[in-house]
């Protein structure tokens, strides 16, 4: 069994990807990381892997995002995955959703860690893959939905007063 994390370059999938590594530790699970890569140039220019009148490299963008993960945790295995915008009725992001399921299942992913502000949410916007990846029953799914929140100090976990 393995931890698998999607990984876009985002804050959140930044720490989903810290997340599992603790995780990945404590449990003596490998940590797979996977970053699926459209041929849609768009799709890229959205996520910041690419900015205005940037080639699209996909190797490039592979390269990068690889230098992400090694920086939060050298010893994730990386994958990238490449998926093809043939279908004319799937969108980018409906590819990429179905390529981090087929990633999941192909590696008997245990947990999931997923960085989306809107996994799980009622309304859904439909360039997210939380959604969709965390609807699958084959695994668990951790779920960080907010970078760098505060919570505030706890002075005496036995008191009653804050």
């Amino acid at each position: 069994m393995s931890l698998l994390v999607p990984f876009d370059g985002s804050t959140l999938a930044t720490q989903a990807l810290e997340r599992a590594s603790t995780f990945g530790d404590f449990l003596e699970e490998e940590v797979v990381v996977v970053t699926v890569i459209p041929d849609d140039e768009e799709y890229a220019r959205n996520r910041g892997w690419i900015s205005d009148g940037e080639p699209f490299d996909p190797e490039a963008i592979a390269a990068g995002l690889q230098s992400r993960v090694e920086d939060v945790d050298s010893e994730a295995t990386y994958r990238v995955e490449r998926v093809s915008s043939d279908e004319p009725t799937a969108t980018a992001t409906t590819n990429v959703v179905r390529e981090i399921r087929r990633v999941a299942g192909e590696i008997e992913a245990s947990v999931v860690f997923i960085g989306s502000e809107n996994a799980g949410s009622v309304i859904v916007p439909q360039s997210s893959v939380g959604s969709p990846v965390a609807s699958d029953h084959r695994y668990d799914v951790y779920v960080v939905r907010e970078s760098g929140r505060e919570t505030g100090e706890v002075t005496d976990i036995n008191s009653m007063t804050s």
